[in-house]
């Protein structure tokens, strides 16, 4: 999946839209890609590297996850909460579509939670 591709899926979700928020405070994060859900971040990529995505995760499944290759802890966002996940071929496509759809879910559903 090439970054055009990737960009598309996540966008594909209701009430998605994307952004690049932290290039004005962080010169190093001119390239950081975000992708939303109502107000809050589902997923970030660099669109420079292409390398990994960053994702919502259940707390409850992120120890499990770690224990596969290409999996990580998250640069700069709770380790608690968030994922790294590498784009590089260590992930299968099936599985990383799974993780930004579980991403998406976790958030949308927080949000219509705090609706109601």
């Amino acid at each position: 999946m090439n970054v055009e591709e990737f960009r598309d899926f996540c966008l594909s979700f209701p009430d998605t839209h994307e952004g690049m928020p932290f290039g004005a405070f962080f010169k190093n994060a001119q390239s950081i890609l975000v992708f939303y859900v109502g107000k809050k971040m589902f997923c970030l990529i660099d669109l420079d590297k292409f390398d990994r995505c960053t994702l919502k995760c259940d707390p409850k499944l992120i120890d499990e996850l770690r224990e596969h290759k290409g999996i990580d802890k998250p640069f700069n966002l709770s380790q608690k909460h968030w994922i790294s996940v590498a784009l590089n071929g260590d992930v299968s496509q099936e599985l990383i579509k799974d993780l930004v759809t579980k991403s998406y879910q976790l958030v949308a559903e927080g949000i219509s939670k705090r609706n109601k």
